[in-house]
């Protein structure tokens, strides 16, 4: 259970700094680099949505 205390979080903030870092790179993207950036957005989505799940699940079983 600590285990998921600690881990929630950390998906969370991992996949809101690939978010955001992924956003700006794509503001700023002048070469076309299409697939890394498809590639960060979602790997940040699945972080941060896997986050978010494992924290809903933790509040909900408190």
């Amino acid at each position: 259970m600590k285990l998921q205390k600690i881990f929630g979080p950390v998906l969370l903030v991992l996949g809101v700094a690939s978010l955001i870092y992924g956003s700006l790179l794509f503001v700023n993207d002048d070469n076309g680099n299409w697939k890394s950036l498809v590639v960060l957005f979602v790997l940040g989505l699945i972080f941060f949505t896997s986050g978010l799940g494992i924290i809903k699940n933790i509040r909900d079983k408190e």
